[in-house]
């Protein structure tokens, strides 16, 4: 099958998973993305005419969130969390530190606000975290 069909195919049996759902776009971009690694930018026409939206409105979505991010990026994923909760517990100084091993991205909640400051490794959330033990979770998780 050529790689158009198969991307056609899977586009539409996640669309069909999704049938009936109110507003499916967020959870049809996870899924794509945990199946491919990445949005690649024929799926956003695709899903555009199997949702009756523009493609405007799909790529809105899809360059709005990191987590799309086309095409995926080598290595090791680690993001921090830059949102006010985290960033009054010393997120800023941790951001700092990961800099230093490696690209990070700052993102604005994991959701995690009571257990600041939290960061991402590899989707995998890490909470209460200070300068000290921050290296050290870095060579357990690497």
């Amino acid at each position: 099958m050529a790689p158009e069909t198969e991307l056609s195919a899977l586009v539409g049996s996640v669309v069909a998973a999704h049938a009936g759902r109110r507003g499916p776009l967020l959870p049809i971009l996870h899924d794509l993305y945990s199946s491919l690694g990445s949005i690649p930018p024929a799926a956003i026409g695709l899903l555009a005419d199997e949702l009756n939206l523009s493609r405007a409105d799909v790529y809105g979505v899809v360059t709005q969130y990191p987590d799309f991010a086309s095409p995926p990026r080598p290595g090791r994923r680690l993001r921090v969390c830059a949102a006010e909760a985290c960033q009054a517990r010393g997120s800023a100084a941790l951001a700092q530190q990961l800099r230093s091993y490696t690209d990070v991205d700052e993102v604005f909640c994991l959701g995690l606000c009571a257990l600041g400051p939290v960061i991402e490794v590899d989707g995998v959330p890490h909470a209460r975290l200070t300068p000290d033990n921050l290296a050290a979770l870095l060579e357990v998780t690497a």
